[in-house]
């Protein structure tokens, strides 16, 4: 079956929500849509009758098995395209986010495997998050927040927890890319701070902001 590309973004949204709470809320999900709560309970009841999800007035929505296969599915063609434009179109990666949420509505099957496979099968997209591949099963590799790296312990940058282009452009400016190796020398109390080397270079101090939305694993 074929979903428009509302459907499928609400799908996608629920799924993402569902990291954080058992069930998602009408008013959370109009917060991350940026649309109203009505709009989103008359989309609601159409997934439902969809059999795309579970939806309990006044206590939220969760995705059923098949919601689930479909979020999967979006968020695959997401990080393929996003995969593509990076390596094979030399876009930034603060550049790509916009574009592959166009590209994500792509319905063909066949071209999204063929550019699994042009692409190399690749587990992880330019942000480090995991890829699902044609079944729906996803890579998950041992990391934890650079606020939760003990000192003086070699890591290197493996995901970033935001696509705000803000956020990029930031992490461009400081030189903190996936890869990037690194370990903690120092935590201020003041504001929690950090000051961090890169490989042999001399110290940088990022804020407690920006480390908690870098993932690492250590090396």
């Amino acid at each position: 079956m074929q979903y428009s590309a509302a459907e499928e973004n609400y799908i996608k949204a629920i799924y993402r929500l569902q990291d954080h709470a058992a069930m998602v809320t009408t008013n959370a999900l109009a917060d991350a849509l940026q649309t109203k709560p009505p709009s989103v309970t008359d989309m609601l009841k159409k997934l439902k009758a969809k059999k795309l999800l579970n939806y309990e007035p006044y206590k939220g929505v969760k995705l059923s098995a098949e919601g689930k296969k479909v979020a999967l599915a979006v968020v695959r063609k997401h990080r393929l395209w996003e995969s593509f434009l990076v390596s094979k179109l030399q876009f930034g990666w603060d550049e790509v986010h916009e574009v592959a949420e166009e590209l994500e509505h792509i319905t063909s099957k066949k071209l999204i495997d063929k550019l699994d496979a042009f692409l190399g099968f690749p587990r992880f997209d330019p942000h480090g998050d995991p890829i699902p591949d044609s079944q729906g099963r996803i890579t998950i590799q041992p990391q934890v927040r650079l606020t939760e790296l003990p000192l003086h312990q070699s890591a290197e940058i493996s995901a970033v927890g935001s696509q705000s282009p803000a956020l990029l452009e930031l992490l461009k400016a400081k030189g903190l890319q996936l890869g990037t190796r690194l370990d903690v020398r120092k935590i201020f109390s003041f504001d929690r701070s950090l000051d961090i080397r890169i490989k042999q270079q001399a110290s940088v101090n990022i804020s407690f902001e920006l480390a908690s939305v870098l993932f690492v694993k250590t090396c």
